[in-house]
């Protein structure tokens, strides 16, 4: 009996269901194609006629791996396996799985189709390429070639770059057509490049096709944004493509909003985190079709793949955001000095204050200055105040409470005409304590812990913030003093303390769990955590700085350098001087960098900075690795690595044992495991051979390793290995 009655034998589908619905479902079963199949071997396929080898990057970040593999192509694959694809291949079959001249078996991974070739230098069977994952050309060489040199600068892998230059694809976003690219916009004006000497140089040379380099101190105040779009502007307008780099997600924005302003829609794409996967992954393909000749994006940008490249800018390069936290964790000023180099394109590194190594990109005559005259300075620099222990010494109230006299009395003025914003070194409520008499860091006698006070101030509880213990007669062991003092206290604090004092003033504050972008140009108390803080409409009538000490103190090569330019971010922020802009400092005015601050000139700070490092042989002048993990496993890699011979090794040291309970910081010990740090240091010109050495032992180490895991043998204990590290002591 035929279910098509609906009588019995129908099964649980059918029972009960009408005859026209079941012999719809019939039909649609008959006309439904047969489920194909993924390849998988392609045994017995025939191959492509014409270039039959397919050379393929697999997806294997490891070093002793970082090499091209060669497969058989498909002759059905022949279409769409070209240079630059996604693919999926076999990888990890052994030489006897062989069968019909094929090689099989191995785990299925992506990789990227890089080139296509008559012939392999392999002389054994190969495995086919088992899938095209699309027919989209994402890897163009000269993202390939710009990977290879940072994977080789950074002695990492180039399939770890290439994550961090490709993002993933979306299947929706690729079958999406991009937008026709629009005609080169007209030249812009000068505009606010006019208070810079050269600066409307600068713009006319992008103009015409040119490739000027420029390290770029600016003015403070909020045209940052709009001169950087006027670059980009001169930059289309000569035909050629612009890349922007900036530190987050509020300043993309900002240059996002003044490209719009300047160019319209259409002309730039906007590439952050923040986007989503899809709208992030459209962009970056407009980017790569050629439809969009302008990018301004965080750190995951600097790879983007602008076409016919006529400007690379990068602003705030000193920020800790430029620095990927992925291997190999390339430095986006790095990543974008390689490209200049290899697109010969302009470059422009910008930002209120400098860096070290602008200021060597200047000595060395590889960019020029741009800088503003010294009258044009002072007309738009804030007036800057110092607090330093001489002041405290006479304000013994104020030195208690942290808020001078002075620091009072800005506050007061400056909220008669506008918001006012208050600095302070770290976020949160607990402040760690000190002694009051000689700034000496509280202690835990037990596991040297540092003292916190959980309680409201210097007269509650004592806790340790390693080991939790309780501390309930502590004195100072350096002068025996039994008074603390707050060492830095947190935003929420110091907002709380602020609210009490100015009563009637609205108190808001902008941190790591909420950061505001604005604030209204109305009186008020804003306290914020350096890189948080909003920008002010009309500007702010006066700032705080406090705790100076505190980020001059950090035990670092960049401290100066860092509390310098978090404080000119600051201050940027505040109106000028004849405007009745103020900026209040509590740190020792004899210091280099507050002197810095007072003068307005971060560029001579970094130059004579960069003059001593280039007489002590410290980075960025010599090049430096650092190479971490058990004291065991240092001492056998120091061992095996064959060094440039004016290689210099200093350490291996310990590293500060990770409290438990705490975010790991990338690069940083396992929780409970002492390790060991040990620096590399090589002059000049050598940084090259020591990557290579570098990178060389750690596959051969790597390839030991994954030996050992065959065999049953005990692997070795990890090394991390890291170029440039951004912290040395």
């Amino acid at each position: 009996m035929s279910s098509e009655n609906g009588q019995g034998g129908g099964g649980a589908a059918g029972e009960g269901a009408p005859p026209e619905q079941l012999a719809l479902i019939r039909e649609s079963v008959r006309q439904a194609k047969a489920p194909r199949a993924k390849p998988r071997t392609w045994r017995g396929a025939a191959l492509a006629e014409e270039l039959p080898v397919a050379r393929v990057l697999v997806d294997k970040g490891v070093l002793h791996l970082d090499r091209y593999f060669d497969y058989a192509v498909p002759a059905e694959l022949d279409a769409d396996a070209q240079p630059g694809v996604r693919v999926r291949v076999r990888f990890g079959a052994g030489r006897g799985r062989v069968r019909e001249g094929r090689r099989e078996g191995g785990g299925l991974i992506d990789g990227f189709l890089v080139e296509r070739r008559a012939a392999s230098d392999y002389s054994g069977p190969l495995a086919a390429l088992a899938q095209v994952v699309s027919p989209e050309r994402v890897l163009s060489q000269e993202l390939l070639g710009l990977a290879r040199a940072v994977a080789d600068r950074y002695a990492g892998s180039l399939a770890d770059v290439l994550q961090l230059a490709v993002p993933p694809r979306n299947a929706r976003a690729e079958q999406r057509p991009s937008p026709v690219p629009l005609p080169p916009p007209a030249p812009p004006t000068p505009g606010s490049w006019d208070r810079y000497e050269r600066g409307g140089a600068f713009l006319e040379s992008l103009a015409s096709g040119g490739a000027p380099r420029a390290v770029w101190n600016a003015l403070p105040g909020p045209e940052w944004s709009e001169e950087l779009a006027r670059a980009v502007a001169a930059t289309l307008a000569s035909g050629r493509g612009a890349l922007v780099v900036v530190p987050d997600g509020r300043a993309a924005a900002r240059v996002d909003a003044a490209l719009t302003a300047s160019l319209g829609e259409g002309r730039h794409a906007l590439l952050t985190a923040d986007a989503g996967p899809e709208k992030r992954y459209r962009e970056w393909l407009a980017v790569r079709r050629g439809s969009v000749r302008a990018v301004v994006g965080t750190r995951a940008a600097m790879f983007a793949p602008v076409q016919d490249l006529g400007l690379l800018a990068l602003w705030d390069d000193g920020d800790d955001s430029h620095s990927e936290l992925h291997a190999p964790q390339p430095h986006a000023r790095e990543v974008l000095l390689l490209r200049a180099a290899q697109d010969r394109c302009g470059f422009l590194l910008g930002g209120w204050s400098c860096t070290v190594e602008g200021a060597q990109l200047v000595e060395s005559g590889w960019a020029r200055p741009l800088v503003a005259p010294r009258e044009q300075v002072r007309r738009t620099a804030p007036l800057v105040r110092t607090v330093g222990d001489q002041d405290l010494a006479r304000d013994e109230a104020a030195r208690a409470a942290r808020l001078p006299t002075l620091a009072w009395q800005a506050v007061r003025e400056g909220l008669k005409n506008g918001p006012v914003l208050v600095q302070v070194p770290r976020r949160g409520y607990v402040p760690r304590m000190a002694c009051a008499q000689c700034r000496a860091a509280a202690r835990c006698r037990h596991c040297s812990g540092p003292l916190e006070a959980r309680d409201g101030g210097a007269g509650g509880a004592l806790w340790c913030g390693w080991c939790g213990r309780e501390e309930g007669a502590w004195h100072c062991p350096e002068c025996g003093s039994f008074r603390l003092r707050a060492q830095v206290v947190g935003a929420r604090r110091t907002a709380e303390e602020l609210g009490r004092a100015f009563p009637a003033v609205a108190v808001r504050t902008s941190g790591r769990e909420h950061v505001l972008d604005t604030v209204p140009g109305a009186p008020a108390l804003v306290v914020s955590t350096p890189g948080a803080e909003p920008v002010a409409e009309g500007g702010y009538a006066a700032a705080l700085l406090l705790d100076g000490w505190a980020m001059l103190g950090r035990p670092d090569l960049r401290a100066g350098e860092d509390a310098l330019r978090r404080w000119v971010a600051a201050a940027a922020l505040v109106r000028p001087q004849g405007d009745g802009g103020t900026v209040v400092v509590v740190a020792e005015p004899t210091l280099r960098p507050v002197q810095a601050l007072v003068r307005w000139d971060p560029v001579g700070h970094a130059v004579r900075e960069l003059a001593e490092r280039a007489e002590l042989g410290f980075p960025p002048v010599s090049r430096m690795a650092a190479v971490s993990g058990t004291a065991e496993a240092v001492t056998g890699f120091l061992a095996a690595v064959d060094l440039p011979g004016e290689a210099e090794v200093l350490g291996p040291v310990p590293v500060p044992a990770e409290p438990a309970g705490r975010p790991r910081r990338p690069g940083a010990p396992p929780p409970g495991e002492q390790w060991e740090r040990a620096l590399i240091r090589v002059p000049p010109g050598s940084g090259a051979a020591l990557a290579a050495a570098l990178k060389t032992a750690q596959a051969a180490r790597m390839a030991r390793t994954s030996g050992a895991g065959r065999s049953g043998r005990g692997a070795e204990e990890a090394v991390r290995v890291r170029i440039d590290p951004p912290d040395i002591g």
